[in-house]
């Protein structure tokens, strides 16, 4: 495995070569619900125009994205982590097993794997590691969006189901407005337990 910061244009070509699959995570960062990533072979022939970092990009642009590389890439697939996976395992272990379940869920076995981050788990191939990958590598885009897309819907059906924790707004990141939703109502069971505002609102719940 190849670790990349500032990687160069000659860089990238020598990397981007055959069926390779570009891989995100999203949701390592929320209180709550599953650390999702995806991975995305790209075609090459069916282009898809105005991919960035999916921070980078409006809801509404995501969404439009979303439905061109579903519809064009040539191969698409998500992974993704629970809760439990996530206490049993610590965050980055569940984010690794994640893009190995990702990668495993292509149709199409990649020549090779690029990963956002510095750091890759072994998908049985050849990979790379590529530090705000996201901006740079096409496949790592197009990843990100369905990543956060894919996401934030499951944030949005948690909202439904409970209205009172604001979900749609957050997405589930410790914001001032979770730390009062879980104080005033407590942990759910999609809550990370492991983490330490959700370990702290359940130890104050016991004593209270």
């Amino acid at each position: 495995m190849a670790v990349f910061k500032g990687i160069t244009p000659d860089q990238v070509a020598q990397i981007c070569i055959g069926q390779y699959a570009g891989v995100d995570e999203v949701g390592r960062g929320p209180l709550i619900g599953n650390v999702v990533t995806a991975a995305v072979i790209l075609d090459p022939n069916n282009p898809i125009e105005g991919l960035n970092d999916s921070k980078k990009l409006s809801e509404k642009k995501r969404e439009l994205l979303f439905e061109q590389i579903q519809q064009k890439a040539l191969s698409v697939s998500v992974g993704s982590a629970s809760p439990d996976e996530i206490d049993e395992l610590n965050i980055l272990h569940a984010t690794m097993l994640a893009m190995q379940r990702a990668v495993a869920g292509l149709n199409i076995k990649p020549t090779s794997v690029l990963v956002d981050g510095n750091r890759t788990p072994d998908f049985g191939v050849e990979s790379h590691a590529i530090i705000k990958g996201d901006g740079l590598i096409d496949a790592i885009s197009a990843a990100s969006i369905i990543a956060k897309v894919v996401r934030d819907r499951e944030m949005d059906a948690l909202a439904a189901q409970y209205p009172q924790y604001g979900f749609e707004k957050h997405k589930g990141y410790p914001t001032k407005a979770h730390f009062e939703a879980l104080a005033e109502h407590g942990v759910l069971p999609e809550h990370r337990k492991s983490f330490r505002p959700v370990r702290e609102a359940l130890d104050n719940n016991s004593l209270s």
